[in-house]
């Protein structure tokens, strides 16, 4: 069936379009247009964004008319319909040929490609090229207001120019004035197989009576026209042989039956229904009075404005038994409340069914983050609980949610049906989402409701819940998505090494805002809720405001350590009078991740690092970095300073600073950060992020694109994109790197344990079988190795058969500082070797 229909939502994955007689139908984004699919397919295949692709947004709005095909009708869990659409021309024009093509017809189109000197279009009509010149297109681009161009798969209301080669190149216009002033004649020779919704005609009525008239048009064509679709001024000045402008609405298939609209908004072609008022939707008018009843249909009412609405039969009682005819007499008053708006109608649909009156929500968008809301249980699922709100709203209760604590056999505590209490988490109306808590402190919870950055001020308690623990401290969200950072000194009065053996995902906890960066959407924040600091932190804070005049972003320094932490050094600048005490993490002191640790166990208390770069004043403390890529890059300017001074194309040195299954944060010196999605961070196939990167590696990342309204910056860390062209010389200059760091390691070995430093992969050894394991490896025993565990695998036995107690003779290949391991091979093609 073919109907004109008026775009009423836009999503990023359909359309939500409005029917005649106030009915809906979505369009998937699969449905605009063959090539629209076409790059929708090959960015699935890529797995990355395609620039050519874009959004529905970018391409649809709001209270457009386009021609629709039905292509199917579904039937939802709760009994209602949903009626699936196509606007794709190949199916809207399908009863069209090259042959009946004629100047002057109106007919829908899409964007097929962007030429030199215009666009191609596809009609949907075989054998026939279709071409839309720039002069044709740029009013209507100026007026639609969607960028310079025109974009692939965007729907048009195309007037046919010219007609060359019989209907096989035909030239179009989309100008807003030439295709208003376009009416649909004889000439144009439309058939019942081909005739197009959103046509205008010259109709003459034949008939008229209560629900509506009947008219012929273009001849020999009869239609109908239905009493919601008469003009509203002119209803009772209507007559038998009157001619009147009037559109085509749908088409119907199989009864061949027409049906035309003479609301004057329609009357010329892409001409845009009235819209509702906003504040108007969900409104309770005390008294509307009844035009006109309908017992098939519903009935007509006026409301307080003087405009019209319309009520269906099942809205005008509780139920069909409850229903009396006798109430809805021209002129009885009944309280309703607005519903739901017809654009095809521009009529408000009303109700007056006692619950949907008194229903606290009626629609998304009277949710607001942090609301508390009743609700009934429809299903339990993995991901978690569904729950009906109203009717048309359902929100879904994460499975972390459903308790203060992780439920195991949640269908043992809620039963389909029950009635349950729920806060909003999140909510949104574009999207129809809605997530919703059963955390009962969360739901009880009397202290303010942070559902954005910008109330986020310091000294602000509040309860959030923990997502993610780890060795750096908490992260706790709020509502609307809202989140921030409790660093590990921040986590307690008393030092906690493990942060995740202390607290668990789900958990909820009261929480200070120390400090809030809105347009950054970053936020520090203290599970002490008392702002003075504890004799713990004043070596962290007095220095940073010394250190703020002092000391300025990429200065070298020399530093002693004063002591050793788990995940770092607590070190002095030397040459400070005030003795400045400052942090270096421990994935700071070299650019490899391994040497990091083994420098940090190698190094002792009192010893003096040189060249250490100031790094920042981030988290209440000074952090120094050790890693000479990073400091390589700001001594040469190879850096930048702020988000304005990004570009694309930039390769910037900086560091891991979080894995996450969809990508990788990498940040840069003076505080950027960007993100490398999944897609970007290889040129291997990656299915696990964790396999690829660590938090604290050195990286070099290529910028693919910024996005300076939210401030975020895309990434790419593939090898073969992030190098500067002399790769050769970068892979020997690391190289070098790694081992120089290595010798320094071995210095520092020396001071206690020189025979350990000895130990170098190549050098014979003679030991003594200790154990030969059930896998096949063996352990073995020397003086000179006192301390250290000496292995060899199965393969590296080679062929010999060893007992404990044996002396035999081993080749070294692999040592392991850091887990005091030695790794050997008796095999005799590695023993023959020279020294």
């Amino acid at each position: 069936m073919l109907l004109l229909g008026c775009i009423k939502e836009v999503s990023a994955y359909e359309l939500a379009v409005s029917l005649p007689n106030g009915l809906s139908g979505f369009v998937p984004a699969t449905q605009i247009s063959d090539a629209y699919s076409q790059l929708l397919s090959e960015q699935v295949a890529q797995g990355q964004l395609l620039e050519e692709l874009n959004s529905l947004p970018d391409i649809f709005s709001p209270g457009t008319l386009v021609r629709c095909i039905v292509t199917s009708i579904e039937k939802r869990d709760d009994g209602s319909r949903s009626v699936k659409l196509s606007i794709d021309p190949k199916k809207v024009n399908k009863g069209l040929s090259s042959t009946a093509l004629a100047a002057g017809m109106l007919l829908s189109g899409s964007v097929l490609s962007v030429e030199d000197h215009g666009y191609l279009i596809d009609i949907g009509v075989t054998g026939t090229h279709a071409f839309l010149p720039h002069q044709k297109a740029k009013n209507y681009i100026k007026a639609v207001k969607k960028g310079p161009d025109l974009k692939i798969g965007q729907n048009l209301n195309c007037l046919i120019v010219e007609v060359k080669n019989e209907g096989r190149v035909v030239c179009l216009s989309i100008d807003r004035s030439e295709v208003a002033a376009s009416v649909a004649t004889e000439r144009q020779n439309w058939t019942l197989s081909n005739l197009l919704p959103g046509l205008v005609v010259k109709a003459r009525v034949q008939k008229l009576d209560p629900l509506g008239m009947k008219v012929t048009f273009l001849s020999y064509f009869t239609g109908i026209v239905d009493f919601m679709h008469m003009d509203p001024e002119k209803s009772t000045t209507y007559s038998p042989d009157q001619v009147v402008k009037a559109c085509v609405l749908c088409v119907h298939p199989t009864s061949r039956a027409v049906r035309l609209t003479l609301r004057p908004p329609f009357l010329h072609a892409g001409g845009a229904p009235r819209q509702l008022p906003g504040q108007r939707m969900g409104a309770v008018l005390e008294e509307a009075t009844v035009k006109a009843f309908y017992k098939q249909f519903g009935a007509i009412f006026e409301l307080d404005d003087g405009t019209l609405a319309f009520a269906r039969l099942k809205h005008l009682s509780k139920t069909r038994k409850s229903f009396k005819p006798g109430a809805f007499k021209e002129g009885c008053k009944h309280k309703c409340r607005i519903i739901d708006y017809s654009l095809m109608d521009e009529m408000c649909i009303v109700s007056l069914k006692h619950q949907i009156i008194e229903a606290q929500f009626l629609q998304y968008q009277d949710i607001n983050s942090g609301d508390v809301v009743q609700g009934k249980v429809v299903s339990l699922k993995p991901i978690g609980m569904q729950v009906k709100v109203a009717h048309g709203i359902r929100g879904l209760v994460p499975s972390l949610h459903l308790s203060d604590v992780i439920l195991k056999q949640p269908e043992k505590k809620y039963n389909i049906g029950d009635e349950v209490k729920c806060r909003v988490l999140e909510c949104n109306p574009g999207g129809k989402k809605l997530i919703l808590t059963l955390k009962k402190s969360l739901i009880q919870s009397k202290l303010p409701v942070l559902s954005n950055y910008e109330d986020a001020k310091p000294g602000l308690i509040t309860h959030g819940f923990v997502v993610c623990a780890r060795e750096f401290g908490c992260i706790v969200k709020f509502y609307n998505d809202v989140k921030g950072l409790v660093p590990k000194n921040e986590l307690g009065s008393e030092p906690i090494s493990c942060p995740d053996k202390v607290f668990y995902e789900g958990q909820v906890l009261k929480v200070m805002v120390l400090k809030c960066e809105p347009q950054q959407e970053r936020l520090l924040l203290s599970f002490r809720l008392s702002s003075n600091p504890g004799p713990e932190d004043k070596w962290k804070r007095t220095p940073k405001e010394k250190q703020e005049v002092k000391y300025q972003i990429g200065e070298i320094v020399d530093v002693k350590i004063l002591k050793k932490k788990d995940n770092g050094l607590e070190v002095s600048i030397l040459e400070d009078e005030d003795n400045v005490v400052a942090w270096i993490p421990t994935l700071h002191l070299s650019d490899f991740v391994a040497t990091s640790k083994l420098l940090w166990h190698c190094l002792q208390e009192g010893d003096v690092l040189p060249r250490v770069m100031y790094l920042s004043d981030k988290g209440e403390h000074i952090t120094l970095s050790r890693k000479s890529a990073v400091i390589s890059a700001v001594q040469e300017e190879q850096v930048v300073r702020s988000f304005s001074e990004i570009q694309p194309g930039m390769l910037l040195t900086g560091y891991v600073r979080n894995v996450m299954p969809f990508g990788v944060f990498v940040e840069f010196p003076f505080g950027v950060t960007g993100l490398a999605p999944k897609v970007s961070m290889s040129d291997k196939f990656v299915t696990d992020t964790k396999d690829h990167f660590v938090v604290g590696q050195t990286v070099i990342a290529k910028v693919m694109s910024i996005d300076e309204e939210k401030q975020r910056v895309l990434l790419n860390l593939k090898v073969s994109e992030c190098s500067s062209g002399d790769s050769a010389a970068e892979s020997f200059a690391l190289l070098n790197q790694y081992f120089k760091e290595l010798k320094e390691i071995k210095n520092l070995l020396r001071r206690g344990e020189s025979s350990i430093c000895e130990l170098v992969p190549g050098k014979r050894l003679h030991l003594v079988v200790q154990d030969v394991r059930e896998d096949g490896s063996a352990l073995f025993s020397s003086s000179s190795v006192m301390g250290w565990t000496v292995t060899a695998t199965r393969y590296h036995l080679g062929d010999k058969n060893i007992a404990p107690g044996e002396k035999r003779k081993a080749f070294v290949l692999h040592v392991d500082a850091l887990t005091s391991e030695v790794y050997v091979s008796l095999r005799e093609e590695l023993l023959k070797q020279r020294p």
